[in-house]
């Protein structure tokens, strides 16, 4: 069986990269394929030494600073790829990726993370967050991002089967695309991340800090709530913001490596995570620590924190609602036993990812031979009465 993975970017090591990493490792003899390739070399032993194929826009002079921005041309870039010669494409899609063009007697599975989420439902709010409310550049961006709903409704008829990381996503998956698909969660490795009883006096969050992560509202939450301590790990293009609205409470440590942040979520009250997330690693490595965690109560954090047993949703992403929660985890935290908690993490680990989805891809393949066995024989068969 000849297998191609396409993968959207390789420019940092993150969930979908995770994920790619757990692929990989089942189906080592596979292909990758994406569109650009900007992986640090300190970042790239999980690759095991693959050479990885990327598209045109690779040749792009400083394309690493803008490659977001090419949206427009990342459909044409990946139908490029020539994957005539594989038995089995995976895509390992939220943007693009499961655009690849593949024939009747290719298998192409899409572990979808989201539709294009800022092309479909959240087209609204991405346009607010980057200030593209009315204009001739607010004009040109909804065109643009019609053209790509189009674009990514008419190819998702060249994926035999869908595999969606949440049932969150899975509607997304049916609004969009009026597909169904199997749900297979993500493997974290929760085996990395150890159990700790003692909790000490502060909270934490980790995430990439983009907008819809909401970190600018955690931090605003803690600086209204001085007696309570909080940690932010990790860097992005809005830490500047996050630091300026940061009050004596609030530590903000930037990118940590993996010892750091295992120490911190450790050792936390809990773990705060704000975003509407399409899965979500991190409450799931929090709580493979023992510690709870306070979600916004929708996206994949619904599934994968149990409200009132391993944590709190709350319902509003308004430093209201979090602080409203925050207090009431305050007053009840003595409830939440470390050790149930992570056991409860323990169902999203990388060996049950493993298992799920090499099952579920070896028995598709089965099946699609088969259907290839027949229709051959159907044909020779069909040939032979019209000789005779």
């Amino acid at each position: 069986m000849r297998i191609a993975i396409v993968h959207e970017w390789l420019v940092t090591y993150a969930g979908s990269e995770k994920v790619l990493e757990v692929m990989l490792s089942i189906f080592p003899e596979a292909d990758v394929f994406c569109l650009l390739d900007f992986m640090p070399d300190d970042f790239r032993a999980w690759l095991g030494g693959r050479q990885v194929r990327t598209s045109f826009l690779q040749s792009f002079p400083g394309i690493k600073h803008y490659y977001r921005k090419m949206l427009p041309l990342m459909p044409a870039a990946v139908e490029q790829f020539d994957l005539s010669g594989y038995d089995l494409v995976i895509s390992n899609s939220h943007a693009v990726a499961k655009g690849v063009l593949t024939g009747g007697d290719q298998l192409h599975i899409c572990y979808c993370y989201t539709p294009m989420r800022y092309a479909w439902d959240l087209q609204h709010q991405y346009m607010n967050e980057s200030n593209l409310r009315s204009g001739p550049k607010s004009i040109l961006a909804r065109w643009m991002l019609h053209k790509a709903r189009v674009w990514d409704s008419r190819t998702a008829n060249g994926v035999d089967h869908f595999v969606a990381v949440s049932n969150y996503i899975a509607r997304r998956i049916r609004k969009a695309y009026h597909r169904e698909s199997t749900i297979i969660y993500p493997g974290v490795a929760v085996d990395k991340f150890l159990l700790c009883n003692k909790k000490q006096d502060y909270y934490v969050t980790c995430s990439r800090m983009v907008p819809y992560k909401k970190i600018n509202l955690i931090v605003d939450a803690f600086r209204k709530m001085r007696g309570r301590n909080l940690v932010v790990i990790g860097d992005g293009p809005q830490f500047a913001q996050a630091k300026a609205l940061a009050g004596p409470n609030v530590k903000l440590l930037g990118y940590q490596p993996h010892d750091v942040l295992h120490s911190y979520l450790q050792n936390a009250k809990a773990f705060i995570f704000a975003a509407e997330e399409d899965y979500g690693i991190a409450p799931i490595e929090a709580q493979a620590c023992g510690t709870p965690v306070l979600a916004y109560g929708k996206g994949g954090a619904s599934e994968t924190v149990a409200d009132g047993v391993t944590g709190y949703h709350f319902n509003e992403q308004t430093v209201e609602s979090l602080c409203a929660t925050i207090e009431r985890f305050e007053s009840t935290s003595q409830n939440f036993s470390p050790s149930a908690i992570r056991t409860h993490a323990l169902r999203f680990s990388e060996s049950r990812f493993k298992h799920e989805f090499k099952e579920f891809v070896e028995s598709k393949y089965e099946i699609h031979q088969r259907m290839l066995s027949c229709s051959s024989t159907a044909n020779i068969t069909q040939r032979l009465v019209e000789a005779t």
